[in-house]
């Protein structure tokens, strides 16, 4: 292949945003320094193996956990984050097994616990020793949306993160406790895209779909949002029906918009194409993935 990172090939190839935002709900998020990021996206090379055996069993019981940083934070007092609770915690290194430990047994935290998170948290994927596209575009990003939260009134505190998934997509961002996944972010739309967050409003030009809806179902709600949104609203959706197969759905939703209402039908087509999901895949080449694409029916 001519080229060499994976987010370069799948803009070029139209590879669509919609369809690709699967992300568990409940988040722990521990500060880390990033110098210290492995590629496994919870592991880091100062941890000891059993704070990273306790952390694997954290996640194989169905909690996502990302390693987070911020310059200038200190390296060995940590925060955690716990979302959708909006809780927040600081723990010295020393403690942190013992944190976990009473996290797991459902003890209290007390000792630990800070008063709740006010502001939404943006996450944004650095995590280059996993996708160097996350390296690339990632931190450009992270910069342009940490100063702009700096210079203006907005209700973010913004973090780098380590693997949010589609490394394709860089720069990949998350928006928390709400779960709203967006891609291919550049440091020109951090203004808008705040913006538009802050009003509880998905940036269209990045959204990538309901975290908890099916690809198709995904496909069909940007469709549908990008048919009914005025220049300064958006409708609330609401799944009323989902038919078909592995190839075409019929889906359909009820929507409000300022005192207006209806329903409308999207179309989704099964497609195949060719891609390259992680720089990690280059060497081995392309292999075939679904991807849906949505119409709205009149």
């Amino acid at each position: 292949m001519n080229h060499t990172f994976c987010a370069d090939l799948s803009r070029e190839q139209h590879d669509p945003l919609a369809g690709s935002a699967a992300h568990a709900e409940r988040n722990l998020l521990l500060s880390w320094p990033r110098s210290k990021w492995q590629r496994k996206l919870r592991h880091a090379s100062d941890m000891s193996d059993s704070l990273k055996q306790t952390l694997d069993t954290l996640a194989d019981d169905g909690l996502r956990i990302n390693l987070i940083q911020q310059p200038g934070m200190e390296k060995y007092q940590h925060q955690i984050f716990l979302m959708p609770e909006r809780r927040c915690f600081r723990v010295a290194r020393w403690e942190l097994e013992t944190f976990f430990s009473a996290f797991q047994s459902g003890t209290s935290l007390s000792q630990w616990e800070q008063p709740p998170l006010l502001e939404d948290l943006v996450l944004c994927c650095t995590h280059g020793t996993k996708d160097k596209c996350c390296a690339k575009y990632g931190y450009k990003t992270f910069k342009a949306l940490a100063s702009t939260v700096a210079e203006h009134p907005l209700p973010f505190e913004v973090w780098e993160s380590s693997h949010l998934g589609g490394c394709r997509l860089a720069a990949s961002v998350i928006i928390l406790p709400n779960v709203r996944k967006y891609g291919r972010i550049t440091p020109e739309q951090a203004l808008p895209f705040l913006q538009a967050e802050a009003h509880q409003q998905r940036f269209l030009p990045g959204y990538r779909g309901g975290s908890q809806s099916t690809p198709a179902q995904q496909s069909a709600e940007i469709a549908a949002l990008t048919h009914l949104s005025t220049d300064t609203a958006q409708p609330t959706l609401a799944l009323i029906s989902d038919h078909g197969n592995d190839q075409t759905r019929e889906i359909r939703f009820q929507w409000r918009l300022d005192q207006r209402q209806g329903e409308l039908t999207v179309h989704c087509q099964a497609t195949t194409l060719w891609r390259v999901d992680t720089c990690a895949d280059l060497e081995q080449g392309p292999t075939e993935s679904i991807v849906w694409h949505a119409m709205v029916n009149g």
